[in-house]
């Protein structure tokens, strides 16, 4: 039966994105969405700990005892962006049904307490230094982010507890960034473009021009003399970014309109920008690694529309990435619904961070 639904749902995401019938983050998705964070922030197995045990003390904790906050949806960083979505959701559909529900999650998380032995983690343990670098520090750079910019009572609350944490991961982020003398271009979770393209955000939010500074400089660095980018050879088997894709997600927000368009044309040949255009091919929806490819569609999404919103109505390419990123949210966003666990602990908050760039 379970094979029967899960294909119907495949076609049916065929049939969506054939016909370009472009989704929304309606009062009705978004509740669908929310849905699975709030199934999976207090749902503690199965769990990826990522931990690096330096005695069998603490090589036996469990998840909540190692992270009493962030201990659900399979790892640290889901956890951290499912938090995310649902304080988006409430901050942007007024008539969301489940709003009761979602206060109560929020509020158990954001404790003093508990935010404080999530930030005591990253000094506690040897090597935890570098846990969740940097995939899991963006995304909790972007919750920050939600927090701060919300004029509402639980939000300023839950802003407050969620400081000793913050301020961690800022220590550790600006420390580490001088450091870096590569980047990552990966296309799962170290990445480095996308980790700099939220911690950007957040430097610009909060106006701490030191930081803001220190990432532009380090963005330049690294992809400011790329050319030709080899995006042919994307994607890799469970890839969820386009490397290059997030590349240039970076380079539009460190250079003048302009000049962002002249490096645009000489990033990209055709071959890439065709291979990058095409729907990712997942096999096995139900496989952990698999499922990331929907992601991918996702992100190349977001990436498409971002970057179209800086060319000029008369480049070649512009259309192309408008059109190509509807594409791809109408193929992704009824597979979120389509496998399992593998997918419903993470999908949902790229389908709402996707939708809103509409």
């Amino acid at each position: 039966m379970k094979k029967s639904i899960s294909f119907c749902i495949l076609i049916f995401s065929f049939v969506f994105a054939s016909a370009q019938v472009v989704p929304t983050l309606t009062a009705d998705v978004a509740e669908k969405l929310a849905k699975m964070p709030l199934g999976c922030i207090i749902q503690e197995f199965p769990n990826k700990t990522s931990h690096v045990a330096n005695t069998a003390v603490d090589g036996r904790l469990l998840p909540s005892e190692l992270h009493p906050a962030f201990f659900g949806c399979l790892d640290w960083h889901s956890s951290v962006h499912g938090h995310w979505m649902l304080l988006r959701l409430l901050k942007t559909v007024p008539d969301l049904k489940s709003k009761t529900e979602i206060i109560a999650v929020l509020d158990k998380t954001f404790s003093p307490d508990k935010m404080k032995a999530e930030a005591e983690y990253f000094t506690k343990y040897q090597v935890a230094s570098t846990y969740e670098r940097t995939y899991g520090w963006a995304w909790l750079l972007k919750l920050d982010q939600e927090l701060y910019t919300w004029d509402n009572p639980d939000a300023k609350k839950w802003h407050a507890a969620l400081q000793p944490l913050t301020q961690q991961i800022l220590k550790l982020w600006k420390a580490y960034l001088p450091k870096q003398t590569y980047p990552n271009r990966t296309g799962v979770h170290p990445n480095t473009a996308f980790g700099l393209v939220f911690a950007l955000d957040w430097a610009r939010t909060f106006k701490d021009v030191a930081f803001e500074k220190q990432i532009e400089e380090k963005a330049k660095a690294f992809y400011l003399d790329n050319k030709a980018t080899p995006a042919y050879l994307e994607p890799d088997g469970s890839d969820f970014f386009s490397p290059s894709l997030e590349i240039a997600d970076l380079i539009r927000r460190v250079l003048p309109k302009k000049d962002f368009v002249n490096w645009l044309n000489k990033f990209y040949e055709k071959r890439s920008l065709d291979r990058i255009s095409d729907l990712p091919i997942i096999s096995d929806i139900n496989d952990y690694q698999g499922v990331h490819l929907v992601g991918l569609s996702f992100t190349r999404a977001w990436c498409m529309k971002g970057i179209a919103k800086e060319l000029p109505e008369n480049h070649k390419w512009k259309k192309h990435f408008e059109s190509t990123a509807d594409k791809f949210l109408a193929n992704a966003l009824p597979l979120v619904f389509a496998g399992n666990y593998g997918g419903d602990h993470w999908l949902a908050s790229f389908a709402v961070y996707a939708l809103e760039k509409q």
